[in-house]
């Protein structure tokens, strides 16, 4: 959601942050702004919306080698330049930038601001208020910051600006993520290592709780009772042209087509000195010593474990139930004997996911993160972790990273099936070999689906997403797909279930795109397009090779059965991708979203 950069050193930090704020544009936003600080005080510059219209209104003549910037995803208050961040107390002395939710903040302006008047609408500016009041009352910035610090209750990462310490940036972190890069007389701050990976790539994590005081040549960690905390560095495995479009006009087509590399990787990434496939041990023992799977996530993560409890109870017959974050730490199911806990993230730093997994932890059970991230929050606080091998994923819509997931899933519950004595029928190395072959097959063939989607979805207004069995996971991936980039309202239904109500809303020429890829439901979901298109609806088939009619718009190459949901996906993203491109949507950057959904 929210970025933030900051930069301490020698050279000009202008320049540094707002490329920072540019490279986390990625994550969603709606206003941008950084603080520099130099002998004539902290300079703001604050403006709605792109980090363009933040260049624009920038003093091209500042001099600072001291700044923080931010890139706002709104929750309190509108989107607007009063909203925005950096804020500043009543005397301008502090000045700050913040992710996450106070969530006691209207207690804390009752309790201790009421001789405040507020500029802005947020809940961040009640931190930078409360800091001032805590100095005038005989404090040190330090003090007044660690006192402040212990009165939040809610999620925050913060770097604080004090005018009358120009050679420091305070930094704090709870439950939101926030790193310290290290450099040669400079560091530098980040809510994410992509950020600041143009000028180190060399970082130190921060735990929750815990504050840094970050100097040009120095880093001192600090819990919130003031005691020093010792914090190696490590190294992220960030290239600055992975997070480069290249060729490509979208980072999504981009991400799109380098999912059949990914696959070959992550093949690769989970193969022993035999070339079989492994996975560490001591997860196998706990899904063997699991008497249910409990896989919890959000979005398109969550579409992925439902997928991935077909792969589990099919190929290793463990019994699965896939639950959405945000929902099950406040409505927790009965669980079984010997609960064991799969966490899905690409991000690893999904806030309702994490709630989850402190929840369980806290019960004593055992957890699993899958997540693209190494070094993330929930890869850190989970027992073990899978990591998804996938690159960094910038478009907001994930592509690659859901293929990612499938594939890392089909694997653990291979090599489960492999670990308890029995064969899972499926030589799973070879058969994701041919998804990656299918893979480059459909990537080479948007010229086909782009002319489906204009026909389908250039003026539609609503689209609905119909399938069966797997297929019907994937129907649902593929709406939120459509909904997210193009704003067209679609939903995904399982076959037979449209005509339980929802059917009323078919109208001549509402587009129903049918997926038909399992042998022994493709006459009912034939049967199910019969329904619709009865009523109007102008349906769009899409099948696999040996199950196609006549009447059918695309045929997708053979692949193992339940692996289809690897190649299906594919046609689903291009299909979204073309209809937001020409119906002129920001298609990297939707209206109202975020890439890593850090609050809950």
């Amino acid at each position: 959601m929210c970025g933030i950069t900051g930069y301490i050193g020698t050279e000009e930090s202008k320049e540094i942050l707002l490329r920072g704020l540019e490279k986390l544009e990625y994550r969603g936003y709606d206003s941008a702004g950084i603080a520099v600080g130099n002998k004539d005080g902290v300079h703001i510059y604050k403006e709605k919306g792109r980090v363009a219209n933040l260049r624009e209104a920038i003093d091209s003549d500042i001099s600072a080698q001291i700044g923080i910037g931010h890139t706002r995803w709104a929750t309190h208050g509108k989107p607007t330049r009063d909203n925005a961040h950096p804020h500043q107390s009543a005397s301008k002395r502090f000045t700050l930038v913040h992710n996450g939710v106070i969530e006691n903040y209207m207690m804390l302006k009752s309790n201790y601001l009421q001789d405040v008047h507020f500029q802005s609408d947020t809940d961040t500016e009640v931190i930078v208020q409360l800091l001032e009041k805590f100095t005038e009352q005989g404090m040190g910035t330090e003090e007044a910051f660690l006192k402040t610090l212990n009165l939040l209750d809610g999620s925050y990462a913060i770097a604080l600006l004090d005018q009358e310490s120009t050679d420091v940036i305070y930094v704090a972190k709870n439950k939101s993520p926030i790193l310290i890069g290290v450099g040669n007389d400079f560091n530098v701050v980040a809510s994410d290592a992509m950020a600041m990976i143009h000028v180190t790539d060399s970082y130190m994590e921060l735990m929750d709780k815990e504050m840094v005081t970050v100097k040009k040549d120095s880093i001192i960690i600090k819990n919130l009772e003031g005691e020093k905390q010792d914090r190696a560095t490590y190294k992220a495995e960030i290239h600055e042209g992975d997070i480069d479009k290249g060729i490509y006009p979208h980072f999504m087509l981009k991400e799109i087509d380098e999912q059949p590399l990914m696959i070959r990787k992550i093949i690769r990434s989970y193969q022993n000195e035999n070339e079989q496939l492994s996975v560490k041990s001591d997860i196998i023992s706990a899904m063997k010593e699991a008497s249910r799977i409990y896989i919890i996530a959000c979005g398109t993560s969550y579409h992925a474990g439902l997928v991935g409890k077909q792969f589990m109870e099919s190929l290793a017959d463990i019994p699965v139930e896939v639950h959405v974050a945000s929902e099950f730490s406040y409505n927790m199911p009965l669980l079984s004997a010997k609960p064991l806990f799969l966490f899905i993230s690409q991000s690893g730093e999904t806030a309702d996911s994490r709630t989850a997994l402190v929840r369980v932890k806290e019960m004593g059970f055992t957890t699993i993160t899958i997540t693209n991230v190494p070094g993330s929050t929930l890869s850190r606080e989970a027992d073990y972790t899978m990591y998804l091998h996938a690159g960094p994923e910038l478009a907001v819509a994930s592509t690659k990273a859901y293929s990612a997931q499938l594939t890392v899933l089909a694997i653990l519950a291979d090599v489960a099936s492999t670990s308890n004595g029995k064969s899972s029928g499926i030589n799973l190395i070879s058969e994701l070999s041919i998804i990656a072959n299918a893979m480059e097959v459909l990537c080479n063939s948007k010229t086909e689906i782009e002319k489906i989607a204009t026909q389908y979805l250039s003026t539609t207004r609503n689209c609905f997403f119909i399938g069966r069995g797997i297929d019907y996971f994937v129907s649902l991936e593929g709406a939120l797909k459509l909904k997210e980039i193009s704003y067209i309202q679609a939903e995904g239904f399982a076959g037979g279930e449209l005509k339980h109500g929802t059917i009323a809303l078919i109208e001549e020429g509402t587009p129903v795109i049918a997926l038909a890829t399992q042998d022994k439901v493709n006459l009912s979901i034939r049967g199910n397009v019969k329904e619709v298109a009865a009523r109007g609806a102008n349906p769009c088939i899409i099948s696999m090779e040996g199950l196609e009619t006549d009447e059918d718009r695309f045929v997708l190459p053979k692949t193992h059965e339940l692996l289809t949901p690897l190649i299906s996906v594919i046609t689903f993203q291009l299909l979204a991708y073309y209809a937001a491109l020409h119906r002129g949507c920001d298609i990297d950057k939707p209206r109202n979203l975020a890439k890593s959904v850090t609050v809950e």
